[in-house]
């Protein structure tokens, strides 16, 4: 049976694209890394990729209007034959053309608990608010910034010493868990989305 194939879209270091490709080599998730993309060529994610041997690019954003970006992104994803969109820290939001190229096969990881504190320091957010938990979403991607339709979720205490430094590091290794197995519950197909819920489908 052929692997279902990942596009990992990455801004950064990627460790969340690192947590991934390290769950495959390990038998924890049944797929395979078809192509890494960065906006950025200084992205230590992209020589990480490298040294594993896996395909990567870089498609610089600077400079360049969103749909012609976009548009190349998604002839990149199309041609190494992609089938489901990974965000691992991408920092630039996605055209609406770029999501309606790939329905429901986009994922993103969030760390907060969505809809609490969306976009950026979400950390700093919670700890600001008082908050007793914190955590991460897995969520699909939509037209709209943290917003799609949520696949998992997993809770992080906040305790009274943390700092943003110390709560960003327990969500992180969350986050590491967390998208693996959002990553399978999708290539699974088991499941529909009803609304705004993700509902997993009952054994027959």
């Amino acid at each position: 049976m052929k692997k279902a194939r990942l596009g990992i879209l990455l801004s950064g270091r990627g460790s969340n694209f690192l947590a991934i490709a390290d769950s495959i080599a390990a038998g924890r998730l049944d797929a395979e890394i078809a192509a890494v993309i960065s906006n950025k060529a200084d992205a230590p994610g992209v020589a990480a990729a490298q040294e594993r041997g896996l395909a990567a690019f870089v498609i610089e954003a600077k400079g360049r209007k969103r749909a012609e970006h976009d548009a190349e992104m998604i002839a990149k994803l199309r041609e190494q034959g992609v089938d489901l969109v990974c965000l691992a820290g991408y920092m630039r939001l996605l055209s609406p053309e770029f999501v309606q190229a790939f329905p429901e096969r986009i994922l993103n990881i969030h760390p907060s608990l969505l809809p609490a504190f969306p976009g950026l320091d979400a950390q700093r957010q919670a700890l600001d608010y008082g908050v007793q938990f914190a955590g991460c979403t897995v969520h699909f991607v939509d037209e709209q910034l943290d917003h799609g339709v949520i696949v998992l979720q997993k809770p992080v205490p906040v305790f009274e010493e943390d700092d943003e430094h110390a709560l960003s590091l327990r969500i992180l290794a969350q986050e590491h868990l967390a998208y693996t197995e959002g990553i399978a519950r999708v290539l699974s197909g088991e499941y529909h989305v009803a609304g705004r819920r993700y509902v997993k489908k009952r054994p027959a």
